[in-house]
């Protein structure tokens, strides 16, 4: 009788069986799952950069595919994917949610920009105070949050705290992504070529209609997608732009018979995506800096690092809380009742991990000076996690006081036995 054959065990990694890939695409659209893959990416790069194997890592980076280098096409290309689920989470913001009614949005939104201008302020007196005239070139890059990192750390330090706190600092995120995008667009675009940017425009108005029309088909919107993001890219502006502004257009109200709309479906499809690819992806490529004694030592003695460590760990606190503080001040706006003023240092605080899009204007700011850049990117990092840490660590003592106020309350209700 013959032997029934042995089933075939896969050779290490092997495609997740069909029942098991809607748990995995479930889990990478947890901010906990996407701010760990983000986190590993980075950790990983910079091992990989200060090993004995760093010249491959560069060798890596460096090396063209078509008319990109692989680390181009992840911040040209796969940080678009990003920035278009960010466009689509700011337009549903704008639409239906916190962003929809102004006397909710000002607090956050006041404090969003506040936060993007005292860091850049703080950045530019502190160079210059130090005689880096030169430096003022990288004024923008202690401005963004990053909002997969910063959601994470909120996720895992204050699951038990109010929703109104991550509405919070969703809104504060993605109007600092908008903000961040259109720093990019404005101040970093080098050349201009006006006939692909016109034709761009003209693509993302037939975009447009196409949304108004309730055309669905992806063949016909893949395409139309890549070539705005090339004519973008060939216009001379960032073509991360080309993702928010198609994120933008999408249409974001379910009409009676759709379950969801279109804006819903795809930011359901394509998170997995974003947090699984391409922000890890970038992050492998962007991240990588070499962090010895004599690179810390350059780091504490460069006015650019210095104002990045000060803009994003000091400056977003203080640009977040007291633009919220006057805002509440000023005008009829105020807090969630759910919220309090310990609450949003601890969002300014969280506001400071400014990894993703803080590296991509690093790039843009300082790419042709390689070892003032690595200054940069190191600065970039341990801000972040200077703030991660610090937030998280309020955010946990903010979670017990509440928890343990609770359980005094619920004590102090019980009827005497």
């Amino acid at each position: 009788m013959p032997r029934r054959p042995r089933p075939r065990r896969p050779f290490l990694f092997a495609a997740p069986q069909r029942e098991e890939r809607p748990f995995l695409l479930d889990a990478l659209r947890q901010e906990t799952v996407g701010g760990a893959l983000l986190l590993a990416a980075a950790v990983i790069a910079l091992v990989w950069a200060n090993s004995p194997w760093h010249d491959t890592y560069e060798r890596a980076r460096h090396f063209s595919v078509g008319p990109l280098t692989l680390e181009g096409w992840a911040a040209d290309g796969l940080l678009t994917i990003f920035f278009y689920v960010a466009g689509l989470e700011l337009k549903r913001e704008l639409v239906t949610g916190s962003l929809r009614h102004l006397s909710r949005a000002l607090v956050p939104l006041v404090a969003a920009v506040a936060g993007m201008v005292v860091p850049a302020l703080l950045y530019v007196g502190l160079v210059l105070g130090m005689g880096d005239v030169e430096a003022t070139v990288g004024w923008a890059v202690p401005m963004a949050t990053d909002i997969a990192f910063a959601l994470a750390v909120l996720a895992v330090a204050g699951s038990a705290l109010p929703p109104a706190l991550r509405a919070f600092l969703l809104t504060l995120a993605v109007v600092d992504d908008l903000g961040a995008i259109t720093v990019i667009a404005v101040f970093f675009t080098e050349s201009l070529d006006l006939a692909a940017l016109a034709l761009a425009v003209v693509l993302l108005g037939g975009y447009a209609v196409l949304q108004h029309r309730r055309v669905r088909t992806p063949l016909v919107y893949v395409p139309l997608a890549l070539a705005v993001w090339w004519l973008t890219y060939q216009s001379g502006i960032h073509a991360t732009v080309a993702g928010v502004a198609m994120g933008l257009l999408t249409r974001v109200r379910p009409d009676p018979e759709e379950k969801s709309s279109p804006a819903e479906r795809l930011e359901h499809r394509l998170r997995p995506l974003s947090a699984g690819v391409a922000v890890p992806v970038f992050a492998l490529a962007a991240a990588g800096v070499p962090v010895t004694a004599s690179a810390l030592g350059a780091m504490s003695t460069d006015a650019a690092a210095l104002g990045v460590i000060v803009g994003l760990v000091v400056g977003k606190c203080v640009g977040v809380f007291g633009g919220a503080w006057l805002t509440a001040r000023l005008t009829h706006a105020d807090l969630s009742p759910d919220l309090t003023w310990r609450d949003i240092v601890a969002v300014g605080i969280l506001s400071g991990i400014g990894f993703t899009v803080c590296l991509l204007i690093s790039d843009l700011a300082f790419g042709d000076e390689p070892a003032r850049l690595a200054r940069i990117k190191a600065a970039v990092l341990l801000a972040s996690l200077i703030a991660a840490l610090a937030a998280a660590a309020l955010l946990r003592f903010r979670q017990r006081t509440s928890q343990a106020a609770d359980t005094s309350s619920s004590s102090g209700d019980a009827p005497a036995g």
